[in-house]
């Protein structure tokens, strides 16, 4: 059968090595397996098969450095896991049982008891049994942390099947925000990330386990994985097993363009999400020991996880180029790829010679994501028809709210902050209100105010820390700040740990002691948790504006949900819902993806009418159209229409998601009518959250060509040298001057 495309030139700057104990494992695991009956007797596999697939090998190659037992376990681990994937798609996804499906993955968290005891059920058949004996092997060495982030990521992978076979039974091609998101869960890469922690002998500590860096490197990692999987195998999956989760596919329907084509950007995403993780590892990781005091032996640890994750992305290139279970002769001929091929068994080193080419081939992105020319003469932008399918309705409170919020700002010193960025003409031409009021139709007028104040405190908090923290040469006087800002939200809803200083500190204080007051302490400290991390990624925002650098098309849509404030507005609107929808239906996949995708559409609909006020009034590099111009390196207009494309094809999920994927939640969960009640509520709320959001931006006095000009003055004076520390509250800070009036200062919305 002849290739559907050419594989591209691969970004492959880490040189793979070989584990000597190869041999050793391909002898076990070929025992381990006719154990488990997964060879004969399982109409799976037969020895041929698993010989040629060399599991083995994979692992010798993404494992280079453990001893013999390990990579024995490891290699057992990989036989269990392909095993599963070809037993589901053999027994369910060709027959499309959803039903027994999903009674097969229900019993198999049965087999990772965390307390490291015996299960609780017999196994009944290979992936059971397999599940069984590798977890009662694994985990005595690891903590509890660990087993329960490893089961978790073991349990997403076992359990996403389902929305593949869902897709396959609809034959729906997903998103591409979408597809890297489930990818994650049921390509199995986060699963290997945690065997990773296994076999270098280094686990994570778990005081940043959970923290962005350690999360962008598993993220990153995963999507490389992937990503790369997905070049390998079209092939196999979507032309043979009418498979519908696959990147090339994702991209051919989502651009409309060639297999090959596809393929390429496929590859280019790839390359990125790699160079995003020598990213994180360079320049975020030394900040994150500081900020937790890591000990020695815990930053070594990190260390060699990531370089554990560098190895594994080597070593899992080299398999797929000699794995019968994937097409991998598509390389240009003479390429060292295909030459190796034609010389048999690689010998340690000899993918260094790829190293140069592949770092040289990489450059020009490179350099395009750090060469932005900021304050361009861009124009206005056309906006283009937006798909937004849900009429807007206002609350009969606005006015009231406006005059409530503006003398709200002034009680909490907004209009006192030196250098002033906002004042009461500027609060009312940005009219918040008006945004709540279409978020909020029916909020009594003191929830309208509520929301109001809120909006108005993100918005001024995100424009203002640009215009104190943009300038300076390092990054510590935004973090002191953000300390400052945590500590006006004590735990307990009590009085802040330190006396608020100006109006951005004393609106934080009394905004969380009129909203956080009320609330049972697991809802203040998920309330708590979204505030802190809105707060978070301005500094994230911040670092890559001092290394001119425009981020990793992934990256931002993920961290632009923060930045935008989308999980502190969701989180408003779940302090109504109380406690009457268990925790596990709001992390189902039904109920994240309905968040996300609402998320996407706002923060880009967002992106689109900010244009010309980011790019040529402020010097922005966050906004999406300038994200995809520099990743397609294509102008503002295919760039626009491709986040048009993207606005649409995530509202058309939200549709999915509210539509079909609910429906089926309710049923599978047994959900009373009372939490369906409360979550078809909860969509309204994000049909009212979107469409209201439009109106603000149509509406407010923002965003229009008109006012960017009118605003554009001169810079204000230089503030005297004490002057900031006097602001902030803080001791000693460096003088600082602002560049650009109030109204041309940066701002992500």
């Amino acid at each position: 059968m002849p290739q559907p495309f050419k594989l591209p030139e691969f970004y492959t700057p880490y040189p793979a090595r070989l584990n000597p104990h190869l041999e050793s494992a391909r002898v076990h695991s070929k025992a381990w397996a006719r154990e488990m009956t997964m060879i004969e007797g399982s109409g799976i596999w037969d020895e041929a098969t698993f010989d040629a697939h060399d599991y083995a090998l994979l692992c010798a190659y993404t494992h280079p450095d453990c001893d013999a037992d390990e990579l024995s376990l490891v290699t057992d681990w990989y036989v269990w896991v392909f095993f599963f994937d070809d037993h589901f798609l053999d027994i369910f996804k060709r027959s499309k049982d959803m039903a027994g499906a999903k009674a097969y993955l229900d019993r198999l968290p049965a087999f990772m008891p965390l307390d490291g005891g015996a299960p609780a059920m017999e196994p009944v058949n290979q992936v059971e049994a397999g599940l069984a004996d590798l977890w009662a092997r694994t985990v005595p060495a690891m903590s509890q942390g660990w087993r329960a982030r490893f089961a978790e990521s073991t349990q997403h992978l076992l359990e996403e099947s389902l929305w593949e076979l869902n897709n396959i039974n609809e034959n729906r091609v997903s998103n591409p925000v979408e597809y890297i998101e489930m990818r994650r869960k049921v390509g199995g890469a986060p699963w290997s990330a945690g065997l990773v922690e296994h076999a270098v002998g280094a686990e994570v500590p778990a005081a940043v386990a959970a923290s962005r860096p350690l999360r962008v490197l598993k993220d990153t990692f995963s999507d490389g994985v992937h990503l790369r999987n997905d070049l390998f195998s079209y092939q196999r999956e979507v032309e043979e097993e009418g498979e519908m989760a696959n990147g090339v596919l994702v991209l051919e329907h989502f651009l409309d363009c060639t297999t090959q084509e596809a393929a390429e950007a496929v590859n280019d995403l790839l390359t990125s999400r790699l160079m995003q993780f020598e990213h994180t590892v360079l320049t975020e990781l030394a900040p994150l020991f500081l900020e937790h005091g890591l000990d020695p032996k815990g930053c070594a640890d990190v260390l060699a996880y990531a370089k554990g994750l560098q190895d594994w992305q080597a070593g899992g290139h080299e398999w797929h180029m000699r794995s019968s279970r994937y097409m991998n002769g598509g390389g240009p001929a003479g390429s060292p790829a295909v030459d190796r091929l034609l010389e048999g068994p690689l010998g340690l080193g000899t993918s260094a010679a790829r190293l140069l080419p592949s770092i040289a081939a990489t450059m020009p992105a490179r350099l395009r994501a750090h060469s932005h020319v900021p304050h361009q003469q861009v124009g206005h932008l056309e906006l283009p028809e937006f798909y937004l399918p849900f009429p807007p309705r206002l609350s009969p409170h606005l006015d009231s709210a406006r005059d409530h919020t503006a003398e709200w700002a002034r009680r909490v010193g907004i209009y006192d902050d030196v250098p002033l960025v906002w004042d009461e003409a500027r609060l009312r031409d940005i009219d918040l209100p008006l945004c709540a009021a279409g978020i909020h139709p029916d909020a009594s007028p003191e929830e309208l105010d509520l929301s109001s104040d809120w909006l108005a405190w993100g918005t001024y908090g995100d424009d203002v820390y640009p215009v104190l923290f943009g300038r300076t040469p390092d990054m510590s006087a935004a973090r002191a700040c953000t300390e400052r800002l945590l500590a006006c939200m004590p735990p307990d809803a009590g009085a802040p740990d330190v006396v608020p200083a100006n109006g951005m500190e004393r609106g934080l204080a009394d905004l969380w002691s009129r909203t956080a007051g009320p609330m049972a302490p697991d809802a203040r400290a998920a309330f708590r948790k979204s505030i802190e991390d809105m707060v978070n990624s301005w500094l994230w925002e911040l670092a890559n504006q001092k290394e001119n650098r425009v981020p990793d098309p992934v990256d931002y849509i993920e961290m632009r949900r923060r930045t935008f404030g989308s999980e502190l507005t969701m989180s408003l609107s779940r302090l109504a819902h109380g406690r009457t929808v268990p925790p596990d239906v709001y992390r189902s996949r039904a109920v994240t993806a309905m968040e996300n995708s609402a998320a996407d559409y706002a923060a880009l609909m967002n992106d689109v009418f900010s244009y010309q006020k980011e790019i040529q009034f402020e010097g922005e590099i966050h906004n999406c159209v300038l994200v995809v111009e520099n990743f397609f390196n294509c102008d503002r207009h295919q760039a626009l229409a491709i986040v048009n494309d993207l606005m649409t094809t995530r509202m058309r999920q939200f549709e999915h998601v509210t539509e079909v994927e609910l429906p089926a939640l309710y049923r599978d969960f047994g959900l009373s009518s009372e939490v369906r009640g409360v979550l078809e509520g909860y969509a309204q709320e994000l049909r009212n959250w979107l469409a209201g959001i439009h109106v603000w931006h149509r509406d407010c006095l923002r965003y229009d060509e008109a006012t960017l000009l009118r605003n554009a003055a001169p810079p204000v004076p230089a503030l005297p040298a004490n002057a900031f520390a006097r602001t902030l509250g803080m001791s000693a800070v460096r003088p600082w001057a602002p560049a650009k009036t109030p109204a041309a200062v940066p701002s992500r919305a």
